[in-house]
């Protein structure tokens, strides 16, 4: 049966979302069709807004949720009505490269490069108004319902939280696995992390549980540094206090740089700073923002001949469907918490005003 329910349109760029009533079809072979019962607002879709992540309009955003089983389709076996889930933005087909490297995370039928904004199979499960509603990176989760191929949908713990995990499905284990997998922050290390949104402070977590002994939170937001520290940030920079750049300042604050960096807003400029503040030979930094769309960067190259390395971290490096299970099972186990990232919690209806918060820092 088709799903009338109410979803967040985005009509079109740089507009407040539409709440519309749409269409969702049922699930095709090998799809899901799940009820989303919580879902987080992350930069990323703001970034589609914005213009600086490019995907075809109309669209339903939203990737990072919780929710449960409605429907599936011919074929699936991981997941069943009624069964707790989480949708995944980076899918885990289990059969191409990626998938079947240790080392890979990033599926092949990812939608984060290519933004056709469709199922696998090129077609939509959403309409309204009789026009074609595009999908976001394999979730769309700014809806009531939406479908999801069965690679990109990872059964939880029937106890779990929808409202807290809904959180795995993005920001924290974006940045807690760019510093636990991508960065393999060892004891005693120095990192800096450059952006203490959701997914920054996340990375600031994952430095302090893989035993970092300093951890610099840089942000030109001074008001996010209390939130920084009670989750384990040992100094906080705000670099609009300095005259010198940024990068100067954190190497003199160690000596030698930093043994690891992470870069999680998505400029170049900052990009760049996260490189050369880390130590010239062994420093390791990463790429955890979404890069805007367009722009290129321009470097020296002795940054890198000299031995650093630069790398960028997608999903924190997680392979999505075995991962989020266990990520889930280690916050029932109190091994991280989620809490202190939830600063609001609204409606669904209030969604602009959600973004308006994201926007204003707050």
């Amino acid at each position: 049966q088709v799903i009338k329910c109410k979803a967040a349109v985005m009509w079109e760029a740089n507009k407040p979302f539409s709440i519309e009533e749409v269409e969702v079809a049922p699930p095709k072979a090998h799809e899901v069709r799940i009820k989303i019962v919580a879902t987080g607002i992350c930069r990323t879709d703001d970034h589609v807004i914005t213009g600086g992540m490019v995907m075809p309009f109309p669209i339903i955003l939203g990737h990072e949720a919780s929710g449960i089983v409605e429907s599936v389709g011919q074929g699936v076996t991981s997941v069943k009505p009624g069964d707790k889930v989480i949708p995944l933005f980076a899918p885990q087909c289990g059969e191409c490269s990626s998938c079947l490297n240790t080392k890979g995370n990033l599926c092949s039928k990812n939608d984060i490069g290519s933004a056709a904004g469709f199922m696998p199979d090129g077609t939509t499960r959403f309409t309204c108004k009789g026009k074609v509603i595009h999908h976001f990176i394999s979730t769309s989760t700014f809806t009531e319902y939406t479908v999801v191929h069965e690679s990109a949908v990872a059964k939880i713990d029937s106890a779990a939280p929808l409202e807290k995990v809904c959180l795995i499905g993005c920001g924290f284990s974006t940045g807690y696995g760019a510093a636990v997998q991508t960065a393999k922050v060892e004891p005693g290390s120095t990192c800096a992390i450059f952006g203490l949104g959701g997914v920054g402070l996340s990375v600031v977590m994952g430095c302090k549980a893989a035993g970092a002994s300093r951890i610099i939170a840089v942000d030109i937001n001074s008001d996010k540094f209390a939130k920084a520290k009670e989750l384990g940030a040992t100094d906080c920079v705000n670099p609009k206090d300095f005259k010198k750049p940024i990068h100067e300042v954190l190497i003199e604050m160690t000596g030698n740089g930093v043994d690891y960096s992470f870069e999680v807003i998505g400029r170049i400029e900052t990009m760049t700073a996260a490189l050369a503040c880390c130590q010239h030979n062994y420093g390791v930094s990463v790429i955890v923002g979404v890069p805007p769309a367009g722009q290129k960067i321009t470097f020296d190259p002795m940054l890198l001949f000299s031995g650093r390395t630069w790398k960028g971290s997608v999903f924190g490096g997680w392979k999505s469907k075995d991962s989020v299970p266990k990520l889930v099972a280690d916050y029932m186990k109190k091994k991280f918490v989620l809490e202190p990232l939830i600063t609001h919690t609204l409606p669904f209806t209030k969604i602009n005003e959600g973004f308006d918060l994201l926007r204003a820092g707050k």
